[in-house]
């Protein structure tokens, strides 16, 4: 398996995920890498406001922050290779660059409950209708 480094934009906490209004995108963003760490692959996360260290160390991000700014953040490897520059990827990506068959990736996804957001609401006539 190959390793995943994430390089992210300046942020309050080490993931993002904290704070009175949480991204979901983060969130998820997170669950991703946890996923990733329980099938055995190696994650390292670098935050730009708690490690500026680490971004300044790796030539490749090095340049790209020279050349994108804070934009080509968050910057993903796979190895040695950026992956992904300036946005979260999907968990089938992250499974894809480290070796991972894409259907453990999309099998482990959390389901939709019933009655939960994206269920269809039926109305009195027995059409649907979102409810989001």
């Amino acid at each position: 398996m190959i390793a995943i480094r994430v390089f992210d934009p300046a942020m309050c906490c080490s993931s993002g995920v904290c704070g009175p209004a949480i991204d979901p995108q983060l969130a998820r963003f997170a669950a991703d890498l946890q996923w990733l760490r329980s099938q055995g692959v190696s994650v390292e996360r670098f935050n730009l406001s708690q490690a500026p260290g680490a971004f300044a160390e790796d030539a490749a991000v090095k340049a790209a922050l020279e050349a994108k700014g804070e934009a080509g953040l968050p910057l993903v490897k796979a190895g040695e290779a950026i992956v992904s520059s300036g946005a979260y990827p999907s968990r089938d990506q992250l499974a894809e660059w480290a070796g991972i068959a894409s259907e453990n990736a999309s099998a482990a996804l959390p389901k939709p409950k019933s009655g939960g957001c994206c269920t269809p609401k039926v109305a009195g006539d027995g059409s649907t209708k979102p409810c989001c």
